[in-house]
Formats: structure tokens, sequence, C-alpha cells
């Protein structure tokens, strides 16, 4: 009797434990999926366009993990699988992720002063961390893009007043609310974080930190972020990943932070992550704001943003249709890298649709 429990305790085992999939220097693939929803996200995400007029959806990469393993992935034009791809504001939740790191080294508290770490913020000793993971530092800031430049904050950063320092450039704006009271979506906040890094790892280790403290440890090879003049890395706009890559972080925080047998983010800030800022008001948004993620929760006045897609569903968003999309009750992770000049990619749509030809044929 002795000798069959072990035998009976292995078969026990074999049934309740899910073994784990993680990507090594590639990922495995999973089952093959076909049929007709998938053939209608095809059509929806890949349709006949004409570039030359920059109108309509235009799609380079789709990419879906699903427990692990890579069992979707298409490109078009003249991005591959090996081609980092300009993120836009995807980097914010990149930045995010990197600082989740030095939050787990000890190194900050979400509500230490910014000045703390970064002086030039001396006018605004109020402003927190959390505040600007908030985008809510209060600063007077105009995110508008190239079809409203005179009046942008954003452009005069990137292009032309602020561009050799674009942290300083953002700390010099006037308030219009005291820091953490109120949502005002903005790249300086994003680049002030990124200067404040600096001082919170250190100038030696901060050249090389995201790739030291996340990169790296993901298997992730072929990641550019640019800096500014300064040498600040431009958190708000210019990382470049691979859509294989970048599901890598995706798949880290729809594991609440866990790499394999590592905690390389602690459960604490992906919580706080995926957490709605407290004194958001619903307004025009895509999505609802957390610590540097887009969620898909209903606030106070608005509905579930994305309906079509489960309440737990975030993101990490950019300009011009850049969407990581992580759904952690469907074990989905989903890359769509773009270039939509007009509007007329919704998030919504690409969720539904891809839930449509994923999640049911997924399930074991």
């Amino acid at each position: 009797m002795s000798k069959g429990l072990p035998l009976f305790f292995t078969l026990l085992l074999s049934l309740t434990v899910h073994a784990e999939n993680w990507p090594a220097e590639q990922w495995s693939t999973g089952p093959t999926v076909t049929g007709p929803a998938l053939q209608a996200l095809e059509t929806y995400a890949f349709p006949t366009r004409d570039d030359t007029t920059r109108q309509g959806i235009r799609t380079d990469a789709l990419l879906v993990i699903h427990d692990g393993q890579l069992i979707y992935e298409r490109y078009a034009g003249p991005t591959r699988a090996d081609t980092p791809h300009l993120t836009w504001s995807i980097s914010k939740s990149l930045m995010s992720t990197v600082l989740g790191v030095a939050y787990g080294e000890g190194l900050f508290k979400l509500q230490d002063p910014v000045l703390k770490f970064y002086p030039a913020l001396a006018k605004h000793p109020a402003m927190t961390m959390a505040d600007l993971l908030h985008w809510a530092s209060g600063l007077d800031w105009q995110e508008d893009y190239e079809y409203a430049p005179l009046k942008s904050s954003v452009v005069a950063m990137l292009y032309t007043r602020g561009r050799q320092d674009m942290a300083t450039f953002t700390a010099n704006h006037d308030e219009y609310a005291q820091p953490g009271q109120a949502f005002r979506y903005s790249s300086g906040d994003s680049n002030m974080l990124s200067a404040a890094l600096k001082s919170i790892v250190g100038a030696t280790r901060y050249p090389d930190y995201p790739w030291t403290a996340l990169f790296d440890p993901l298997g992730i090879h072929n990641a550019v972020w640019e800096t500014d003049a300064s040498g600040t890395f431009v958190a708000s706009s210019y990382a470049y990943l691979t859509a294989r890559d970048l599901a890598r972080v995706g798949l880290l925080m729809a594991r609440d932070g866990r790499w394999g047998d590592r905690q390389l983010l602690p459960k604490d800030w992906v919580a706080f992550n995926r957490e709605p800022f407290a004194h958001y008001h619903a307004n025009e948004d895509d999505a609802v704001p957390g610590g540097h993620w887009w969620l898909n929760r209903t606030v106070e006045g608005a509905a579930q943003p994305w309906p079509g897609a489960p309440a737990d569903t975030f993101a990490a968003l950019g300009h011009w249709g850049q969407a990581m999309y992580v759904i952690p009750s469907e074990n989905l992770v989903i890359v769509r890298y773009g270039d939509d000049r007009d509007g007329h990619y919704q998030h919504n749509e690409l969720l539904k649709l891809a839930l449509k030809a994923f999640a049911a044929k997924v399930q074991p």
C-alpha cells in the first residue's frame, strides 16, 4: 500500500497542478487558431489600405500570447518579428515598470515628494511620486499633438523649446490644481519620473538601469530607449521594442510581477498600477488611468470603457494606435502596433474580435 502512495499523489498532482509556460530565448508556440472569428479579426486589423492618404486602419503587428505561449502573430509593411517598433506612450507604462523594480529595491516610496529626487521641482514641493504616476502633477500642461501644435506643451517639449531637457521644461510650468487632486494626462509628468529615477538609482546605474532592472531579466535584448540632451530617458515617447519583447512585459504584469521563480515587481506595485486614480472624473479619455497604465474599470459617471472585454483588462497605450492589452482572466496578452492617423482604430472593437477568436478556443 505504501508503494502506491507516491504514484497516487503523482497522478493527483498531474490533474490539479497546471505547469506554467515561460518564454526562453524564444516564445514557445501553442495551438494554431483558425476559423471565421479569426478571419473577422484580420479583416478589421489588416484591411486593404491606400497608404498615400494615411486614412483608415494600418496594423503593423498583431501578436497574441495565451498562457505564456505564442498562439498568433502577423506583421505588415516594413515591420517584422525582429523590428523594434516605436511604442510612443507605451513608453510611459514601461517607465512605470522600471520604477517598480527600484521600488522593490526599497529606493523610494509612493508618497515621497518628487523634490527629494528632482530639485528642479522646488516650486512644487508637495508633488509626490504617486501624483506623477497618476498624471496628477497639477501642472498646467496641454497634451495636444500635431493637430494643434501652437498651444501644445508636448510638441514644444519633444521638438522645440523643451527638447534639450524635457523634465526641466515640464517643471517650469505653473500649477492649475493642487498635486494629486486632478487628472490631466501629461507626457511631461512621465519625463519628470524619468528624471527622478536618475537620482533614485544613482547616476552610475541610470544609463543601464532599464536593461539591468527589467529588460535583461525578461530576456529582452533589442530594446532601444532614446534620451534627451541631458541624458534622461524620454519616458513619454521614445522606447522601441519588438512585439515579442513587449509581450514579455505584458506577461510579467499578467502574473502580478513574477517572472519564473523571481518576484521582479512587488505585488503591491502591480496592484497600485491596476487601481483607478481616486480623483479621476470621467471625460472623453478612452480608458481609466491607473498608475501609468490604463484600466477597463467603471468609475462614477461612466461605463466600462471597453465593454467587449473583461473588467480586469488593463493596457499600455500609445499614439497612432500602439497598444498592449493584458487580460488576466483569459490568460491573454495582445500586442498591437500600428500607424493610425484618423481615429478609425477602436480598442474595444479589436478586443471584442480578438476575444471571439481566441478566448473560447484556448480554454482547456
